[in-house]
C-alpha cells in the first residue's frame, strides 16, 4: 500500500476523472462527519461508457501508486459506480442520477477539499 494520505488519494482521484473528461469534481473531508472514510469524492459522467472509463482511469491512477480498491460496484450499469478505496469513497454518477441522490447536501456538514485545479476557463482552453 502507498504512503498517499486520504485527501491525496482523493485528488489523485478526481484528478483521473477529470483527466477522462468528468464533470462537478467536489472532494469532502469527512473525517469529523463518518467513521468509516476520511474523504468522499463525487464525479459526474455524460453516459454510462464515461461513467465506466472515469471509473477505470481512478482505478489505473491509484493502481499505479500501489493503492488497491476494497470493492467497487456499478461498473456494469454505468449509472452510478461506488468505488471503495479503504479511507476514500469515490461515487461517479450519470447527471440525473447524481440530482436524485444528492449525497453531497447529505454530507453538506464537512468541509470542501480544494482541487488546486486551473480556473475553468483554463480546462476549457486545454480540453479543446
Amino acid at each position: 500500500m502507498s504512503e498517499l494520505t486520504a485527501i491525496e488519494k482523493a485528488r489523485v482521484a478526481a484528478k483521473a476523472g477529470l483527466d477522462r473528461k468528468a464533470r462537478d469534481p467536489v472532494v469532502l473531508d469527512v473525517r469529523e462527519v463518518v467513521s468509516f472514510a476520511d474523504a468522499f469524492v463525487f464525479l459526474t459522467g455524460g453516459s454510462n461508457r464515461q461513467v465506466r472509463a472515469i471509473a477505470e482511469a481512478i482505478q489505473q491512477a491509484l493502481k499505479q501508486r500501489d493503492e488497491r480498491p476494497l470493492g467497487v460496484e456499478g461498473l456494469d450499469d454505468g449509472r452510478w459506480v461506488l468505488m471503495d478505496w479503504n479511507d476514500v469513497i469515490v461515487h461517479i454518477f450519470q447527471p440525473e442520477v447524481r440530482e436524485h441522490y444528492d449525497l453531497e447536501r447529505l454530507w453538506s456538514d464537512a468541509p470542501r477539499v480544494e482541487l488546486d485545479l486551473p480556473p475553468p476557463d483554463d480546462l476549457q482552453r486545454s480540453a479543446n
